[in-house]
């Protein structure tokens, strides 16, 4: 499979968040070399802590697919899912997820744990990290770089 080219559909889902200023991640969902589903972050948009680019990505290829179950699919996402969303491609039943960057603080496919690959649950997907992780890293630093600056200028305004 040609991971680079799913994970810069990925990535552009994620510039899709940060033109709307959310957090850029972004999500596709591939079933026999097309896409299936597309998400991105929309948590602040939406009001909404489920709003993560897996999970709007997962709830389109169901629809679009007919079928919760995922088998057949794979799941390329920019950030390393946290608990909430590896519960949901758990469940789901992807048959593999491919992220880039590491998520020191919630990560939950290798970094704080590895839910998805705990032999308790009755499906396992294969997990391949650190695809484009630098582009999908800087695509986060540049953002809250970003947010930074602006809230440093707003505090000092008079």
């Amino acid at each position: 499979m040609r991971h680079d080219r799913w994970m810069k559909e990925a990535m552009a889902e994620a510039e899709k968040a940060e033109r709307i200023g959310e957090v850029p991640i972004g999500a596709v969902i591939i079933q026999n070399g097309e896409i299936v589903g597309r998400g991105y972050n929309l948590r602040e948009t939406d009001g909404d802590p489920t709003a993560h680019a897996e999970m709007i990505a997962i709830r389109q290829a169901a629809q679009q697919l007919g079928d919760w179950r995922l088998t057949g699919c794979h799941l390329y996402v920019t950030l390393e899912p946290c608990p909430m969303c590896s519960g949901a491609i758990i469940l789901a039943r992807l048959d593999s997820v491919v992220y880039g960057a590491y998520d020191p603080k919630a990560g939950c496919a290798g970094t704080l744990m590895n839910l998805l690959q705990d032999t308790r649950f009755n499906h396992q997907p294969e997990v391949i990290n650190g695809i484009m992780e630098e582009e999908c890293a800087e695509l986060l630093t540049d953002f809250f770089r970003k947010l930074r600056k602006r809230k440093s200028i707003k505090r000092n305004l008079p």
